[in-house]
């Protein structure tokens, strides 16, 4: 029996508790993930420095799960297009069952191997890219399907499983075990597993966006302001990297459809936004190579 589908004694009595008692025991449990991620830490930063090198190539990097770790997937690569300013075909999310699995329930998709190979098939998959598996049981069939085809393209594969051994760890060139044991109710790996997946995709996605220069310092340079809220932040960011006051950053962002990087550049090296960005262009878009 996987170690996630084991019933977990510490919680056998959950149903007699106070509520409080139980919200207890529950935030207990979760507080083992983070040492579960600690402990795979090695790996995580090893397929951060391969996923960086193949987007850098060109490459994309995709995520394949099903059920909570499709989602999961789907949701960390959705938010990299507003946060990094990335376009949307560079992160993507498959989820078994396709997009109506991420609002309703579609558990016998996940047991299609070949469906998991024909969506990278339709996404054009290459040797360029990277994919990365989600499976809790380290043993869902669309997952392995999807993985037994990228490696035999020679694209760069990471497997990320709740169980140890399993068949996705063994596929995987790359393996991240996170061993977040027995949940609190039996089975249930929307709990512990998907918090120790959730925490390592925002690694994943998180690290690799720096890599790649996205980030200066530890501000979202590459934000796209589509909104108030968005660029009242763009708005803080060029004055905190240049000191400028609010009126001249406003004006430096108008005149480039408010990127903070060509903003910040233009300030520094007083050249026009079609100067700046071919600068950031010759930089590999690193606001760090040209200001220091």
């Amino acid at each position: 029996m996987f170690t996630t589908e084991q019933p977990n004694p510490r919680t056998a009595q959950l149903d007699t508790l106070p509520t409080l008692a139980m919200l207890r025991l529950i935030n207990d449990e979760d507080q083992q993930v983070a040492l579960v991620v600690a402990a795979a830490l090695p790996a995580i930063a090893q397929a951060v420095d391969v996923i960086a090198e193949r987007l850098s190539s060109g490459g994309r990097l995709l995520y394949v799960g099903a059920g909570t770790s499709g989602r999961l997937g789907v949701l960390d690569a959705s938010e990299c297009v507003p946060t990094y300013g990335v376009p949307a075909t560079l992160v993507q999310g498959l989820v078994a069952g396709g997009l109506d699995a991420l609002v309703n329930s579609l558990e016998g998709a996940e047991d299609d191997a070949e469906a998991g190979r024909d969506d990278l098939v339709a996404l054009h998959l290459s040797a360029a890219d990277a994919v990365v598996g989600i499976a809790a049981s380290g043993r869902t069939p669309y997952v392995l399907g999807a993985l037994r085809y990228a490696n035999s393209l020679g694209a760069a594969t990471v497997g990320i499983s709740n169980n140890n051994p399993a068949p996705l760890l063994e596929e995987a060139q790359i393996k991240i075990p996170l061993l977040t044991g027995p949940e609190v109710i039996t089975g249930s790996t929307r709990m512990k597993a998907g918090t120790a997946q959730k925490m390592t995709l925002n690694m994943l996605s998180t690290a690799v966006m720096v890599k790649l220069g996205k980030v200066y310092g530890n501000l979202m340079v590459d934000v796209q302001a589509g909104n108030d809220k968005l660029r009242a932040r763009a708005l803080r960011f060029v004055m905190q990297i240049t000191g400028i006051h609010a009126e001249a950053a406003n004006q430096l962002l108008q005149a480039c459809q408010w990127e903070v990087k060509t903003a910040v550049v233009m300030h520094r090296r007083g050249v026009n936004a079609e100067a700046a960005r071919q600068l950031l262009t010759e930089a590999g878009g690193r606001l760090r190579t040209i200001i220091g």
